[in-house]
């Protein structure tokens, strides 16, 4: 027994609620177990208990063992001065408390509790419920997820405040910086978040042909330093040198770029071009998402390929045997959906209250297909297969943030496996 399961067999009432005793033998009845505190104070929070004929109102401490309170000085502390009832596994307690009376659960809690928080804690599987997933309606499952999407962006708004508050306030530039991070996908991720930030956003606002803002971003990159053969590369270093100094720019180290085991369609020069397309394509991006109801309207504006001295080349002055076009596929198209333009319109709209844009947010990841990645395999092979990629998004939260680290407590699941009845 721990403290973390006895509270949480607490808040759930998963105990026999029939026969309460207080450690004096007056009959205990729980009307409301209380609030959880997850502050500093007693554990739960205007509890009603009735003890023999008297109900009492009040905070509730909960120790696995009796002896805890005194050891945890809490005696001394006024926080604790409204204690209607303190909860323990084990009544070892010698000292006794004065005025507030003392429930004793061990005998009351059903050994299948024990037994099946037991079995989650000792799983060795990645997903420690994994043997029991099939015995989880489909409605617990479902509503658990959509839960688990909203926290997984939520928690994205967290991660990008120190963003929001760099740009003052300014969502174009919140979408700007994540959407390069986006483009350099995990592994380059950095590298293009930094590169956008060196570049302030109304360098681009002001117009300019394609050229100038490939010349911009290759510059930044610190890619055009060489002496080159080819002359696409020659004429975007005469550009960047005007515009590095008319803009006051600063490029950065070339070696923060990744390009070892990567696929040469992946490679960041090919992603940097498609970026810069897409820059020029659209400066306004921001107010066009915004206005953007469908999955069908926004798959056009990102629908960008670059320029064609790429259909022949993956670095400088490299040339290719084969041809073709460097388009930015569906999948990428749908990974940038799914992982910048859903959760900036989400957070955006939760900022501005407008519950309706958020609902859409989230209605757009219904529409486009679950992703193909390591976590989405391990909960197939536990029979659990996501229908689209918000499941699958939800899928990917819970298994970083509940199931590693066996937090089967505050799991949904969880809490269905051990109020199951076998």
């Amino acid at each position: 027994m721990n403290e973390n399961l006895l509270q949480f067999i607490w808040q759930y009432s998963l105990y026999q609620p029939a026969g309460l005793l207080t450690a004096d033998g007056q009959p205990v009845t729980v009307v409301h177990p209380g609030m959880r505190n997850t502050h500093a104070g007693p554990d739960f929070l205007q509890a009603k208990v009735r003890v023999g004929d008297t109900l009492l109102a009040g905070h509730v401490e909960l120790h696995v063992n009796g002896s805890d309170w005194h050891r945890h000085g809490h005696q001394h502390d006024d926080a604790y001065g409204n204690v209607i009832l303190h909860v323990v596994y084990n009544d070892d307690d010698k000292i006794g408390l004065p005025n507030i009376p003392v429930l004793e659960l061990a005998k009351a809690i059903p050994t299948h509790v024990l037994t099946k928080y037991d079995s989650l804690m000792q799983a060795s599987y990645a997903i420690p419920c994994a043997s029991q997933l099939g015995s989880v309606t489909d409605i617990t499952k479902e509503s658990w997820l959509s839960r688990l999407l909203a926290e997984r962006w939520e928690e994205k708004q967290s991660g990008w405040q120190s963003l929001l508050d760099d740009s003052k306030g300014d969502w174009r530039n919140v979408l700007y910086w994540r959407m390069a991070a986006n483009f350099g996908f995990k592994v380059n991720a950095d590298a293009f978040l930094q590169l956008a930030r060196s570049i302030p956003l109304n360098v681009f606002t002001k117009g300019g042909s394609l050229l100038q803002v490939e010349a911009i971003l290759f510059g930044q990159a610190g890619m055009l330093e060489a002496d080159f053969t080819d002359d696409y590369p020659k004429q975007l270093k005469q550009e960047y040198n005007y515009l590095r100094g008319k803009y006051k720019l600063q490029p950065m180290l070339v070696h923060l770029w990744k390009f070892l085991r990567m696929r040469p369609a992946n490679f960041p020069t090919i992603r940097i071009a498609q970026f810069a397309a897409l820059i020029h394509k659209s400066f306004h991006l921001f107010s066009q998402i915004t206005e953007t109801h469908t999955v069908k309207e926004i798959t056009p504006l990102l629908d960008v390929t670059a320029s064609s001295y790429w259909d022949d080349h993956y670095r400088f002055d490299e040339s290719s045997d084969v041809s073709s076009p460097k388009h930015l596929g569906k999948s990428s198209i749908q990974n940038i959906i799914i992982n910048t333009i859903a959760p900036v319109q989400f957070l955006y709209a939760s900022l501005q209250g407008t519950a309706t844009q958020q609902e859409r947010a989230l209605q757009w990841l219904d529409t486009i297909p679950a992703e193909r990645n390591n976590i989405i395999s391990i909960w197939e092979s536990c029979g659990w297969k996501p229908t689209n990629a918000g499941q699958s998004q939800a899928m990917i939260q819970l298994y970083n943030s509940y199931c590693t680290g066996k937090k089967c407590l505050s799991c949904a699941i969880g809490l269905r496996l051990l109020k199951s009845i076998p």
